[in-house]
């Protein structure tokens, strides 16, 4: 795969190549927009695992999802936006388990017009 030009790579391959990229300039801060975003479950799980790899090494993640199940599985804090304005900040655990905002509330419910 390393002689392929990233072009080429399916969709998995080339987000692992541009996190690679992006984690060989060893960033205190990576901020990441829906990472997985067309990619099947297998290649989430792999792009997830290297998210959680960076976490780990002390690279602090900014990470923009619609996915609640990627964001129980990642996240320590959630700020939660809606219509441009953030309406809570809060632990992840707090958040799935009591959000602070009328508007998190109905978007873990699936209620958010």
């Amino acid at each position: 795969v390393a002689q392929r030009p990233a072009r080429v790579l399916s969709g998995g391959e080339q987000q692992r190549v541009a996190l690679a990229r992006a984690w060989a300039l060893a960033p205190r801060i990576l901020f990441l927009d829906e990472p997985t975003t067309s990619l099947d479950p297998a290649a989430s799980r792999e792009v997830e695992r290297i998210i959680a790899d960076i976490a780990a090494g002390g690279t602090k993640i900014v990470m923009i999802t619609h996915h609640l199940g990627q964001a129980r599985r990642l996240a320590d804090d959630i700020v939660f936006m809606h219509d441009g304005c953030i309406t809570e900040h809060t632990p992840a655990d707090q958040f799935f388990r009591q959000p602070q905002s009328p508007e998190g509330d109905a978007f873990l419910k699936g209620e958010l017009p």
